[in-house]
């Protein structure tokens, strides 16, 4: 709790220097996957649908480049579903929830006096809160049904040791970049965003950089209200 209250205060401490007509609420939905093997591939029919939402700002640095921020709570993930003519099937989704703190460097192109397009980049950092591990089956007569909490691995991120690491869970802490588009205008800001995590979702991995398999992948797009 200390982990996720020091990023909560940094995301605010940057909110509060924004311009005050900067700051904006953000609502919308998240397509989000994970990779299957070494080249970062995915299965899109695996994709799980889930949502994000906070407060977000920029610092108004200029007409032409600004640094947007803030914070997110968000869902990331994968469902399976095999199913066959007899109407036997598996279900399961993983729904694990994060709160992220997004620092993208944002490039405006002024369409006129209030309203611009833009397109930017940068990384975020997002801390493991909650999520569910849903499974069900039906072979023959014999149905299943479960439901569980996600378990996070609360190793220290600071640290080269794995404390706490085991296959039941994963790792607390993700980290990757986002690229990011749309238009900002007087009234709503409209945006499409592409979530590339850097960070082994397993518990027990340490080599991040070995391969880009079990990675996080979420597209997202959003609508922000200015405040």
């Amino acid at each position: 709790m200390k982990k996720i209250a020091a990023v909560a205060m940094v995301a605010l401490a940057f909110i509060s220097k924004a311009n005050a007509q900067k700051v904006y609420v953000q609502a919308g939905g998240n397509l989000a996957n994970i990779t299957k093997n070494k080249d970062g591939d995915t299965d899109g029919d695996k994709s799980l649908y889930s949502f994000n939402a906070g407060v977000m700002g920029t610092l108004g640095i200029s007409k032409v480049v600004d640094i947007e921020s803030g914070l997110l709570f968000t869902g990331k993930g994968q469902k399976f579903k095999s199913e066959n003519a007899n109407g036997d099937f598996i279900k399961s989704t993983f729904a694990p929830y994060y709160i992220e703190l997004p620092v993208n460097v944002i490039f405006k192109v002024p369409m006129d006096k209030d309203n611009n397009f833009f397109v930017g980049a940068g990384p975020y950092g997002a801390i493991g809160v909650a999520g569910k591990s849903k499974f069900e089956s039906k072979i023959g007569l014999l149905t299943t049904k479960s439901e569980s909490n996600i378990q996070f691995n609360n190793d220290d991120p600071t640290t080269q040791q794995q404390e706490d690491a085991s296959y039941a869970k994963i790792k607390r802490f993700d980290y990757g970049v986002n690229f990011t588009t749309g238009f900002a205008l007087k009234t709503i800001i409209i945006k499409a965003n592409y979530g590339l995590g850097l960070a082994k979702i397993n518990s027990t991995e340490t080599n991040n950089s070995a391969d880009q398999k079990n990675k996080y992948r979420t597209v997202s797009l959003s609508v922000g209200i200015p405040l």
